[in-house]
């Protein structure tokens, strides 16, 4: 088999049609981090992909940036392999062609199946990795609330169909799992899931314990953490490629990214070897121009389309919220849930900050006398955590503030009701479950 056919072969669902005639160039410069090529600068564009033909096989690139004397590029394999002279040649962008029949099945970054259950079948159309979300006043309004199991996240920031929302925290605080919980929620007709730079181990872990029947309806792309930064990078550009696809069907999608920090990583990675300047801890400028344009291929489509509720991600480097990635990411989303690495060491799992966290859309799904009862117990909360050092001072007498009493008899309980694990069921009625819970401790 020559080497077009491997190409074309390897990435069959990942490029437009090879020319006939081929428009070549060599390779000039190798370094471990790009290649530079010569002879095709005036008929490339920036995003292209270029193959580079190294003794029988062909490795994928991707054009980084062009300039007079050459393009630089970036393989898509972890390994160097090309050397000086090697021939390379244009393809254009990258595309995708998902199908009904990827439902359960295991991708990687490109389309290729890592499953071992066979080819994929190619769609009727191909897709560009590259889209543009709907236009602003085109697209449908988020009010269908929908329930994701987790009692934390139904009573005290619950979300919509087509809402966007972040999960913040730092690394070991129970994020993947909370994940995972989410994943198994009923009521979506399609879920995808990037898995970017994740643990090889985490990644059957996820798909066996944590998606359970969900996984027939899920397509994983999955670009662990050894893989090179472009497959880190593209992982999340293929997942919403393919949930736009259901979502343009008309059905309801839930699109888990774990984790976005990781894409920016991989972003920051690639924007370094094509040259662009450090700006704010590390990171290039244009890794703050690529995630919103990220996020913003999430949430509702068109009118009479579905619509894809994104729940991101976020590993926050240090502890640190307010990192640059982070905040970024934070004011572009619908809502955030942040967990609290002091709360998980008290073992009270999801260790989620109820006071910190907050849905922007949360008015949609409360009813009146339910936005009045978590109004008060958010208050009652505040009360309970703002007293802490002084209760365990010894300062707080019984008695003496009504309100500070209620809070110290409810709150623990509160805390007690909304714990919850993978191994418990999800919750059906956050609120007749907190309200049984509170009646069976009195």
């Amino acid at each position: 088999m020559n080497a077009l056919a491997q190409l074309d072969q390897a990435v069959n669902f990942g490029l437009e049609e090879l020319n006939r005639l081929r428009i070549s160039g060599t390779v000039t410069e190798v370094t471990p981090s790009h290649y530079r090529l010569a002879g095709l600068s005036h008929f490339l564009k920036l995003g292209e992909c270029v193959g580079i033909d190294h003794c029988g096989s062909t490795q994928l690139a991707e054009v980084v940036r062009i300039d007079a004397a050459g393009a630089t590029v970036k393989t898509f394999e972890a390994q160097v392999a090309a050397g000086l002279d090697d021939p390379a040649f244009r393809i254009g962008p990258l595309h995708v062609a998902p199908a009904a029949s990827w439902k359960g099945r295991v991708i990687d970054a490109l389309g290729r199946p890592i499953d071992a259950r066979g080819p994929l079948r190619r769609g009727e159309h191909a897709l560009p990795i590259e889209s543009q979300p709907p236009a602003a006043l085109q697209r449908a309004r988020v009010k269908t609330p929908v329930k994701t199991g987790v009692r934390a996240i139904d009573l005290f920031m619950p979300i919509c169909a087509g809402q966007r929302i972040g999960i913040f925290a730092g690394s070991g605080v129970g994020k993947s799992t909370l994940l995972g919980m989410i994943a198994g929620s009923k009521g979506f007709d399609s879920v995808v899931i990037a898995l970017v730079g994740e643990r090889g181990r985490e990644v059957r872990e996820f798909l066996d314990d944590s998606l359970g029947a969900n996984r027939a309806l899920a397509v994983t792309v999955v670009a662990t953490g050894d893989e090179s930064p472009m497959m880190r990078r593209l992982a999340p550009k293929t997942a919403l490629t393919i949930a736009e696809f259901f979502r343009d069907r008309g059905e309801n999608v839930l699109l888990i990214i774990d984790s976005v920090t990781r894409f920016a990583h991989a972003a920051r990675d690639v924007a370094l070897a094509a040259g662009e300047p450090a700006v704010a801890r590390g990171y290039a400028p244009s890794v703050f121009s690529d995630l919103p344009k990220l996020l913003e291929r999430a949430g509702p489509g068109a009118q009479g389309s579905g619509s894809i509720t994104g729940i991101f991600a976020v590993l926050v480097d240090g502890d640190d919220h307010n990192d640059p990635v982070a905040d970024n990411i934070r004011g572009t989303l619908d809502g955030h849930i942040v967990l609290d690495r002091a709360i998980a060491d008290q073992g009270r799992f999801p260790a989620v900050n109820i006071l910190s966290s907050i849905s922007r859309l949360a008015q949609h799904v409360w009813k009146k006398d339910q936005q009045a009862l978590i109004l008060k117990l958010k208050t009652m909360i505040a009360r309970f955590e703002d007293t802490r050092d002084l209760r365990l001072m010894g300062g707080y007498q019984p008695g003496q503030d009504g309100e500070l009493d209620q809070a110290v008899a409810l709150v623990p309980k509160l805390y007690e009701a909304i714990m919850q694990s993978p191994a418990n069921p999800p919750s059906r009625d956050a609120f007749q479950e907190l309200a049984e819970a509170l009646q069976q401790t009195k």
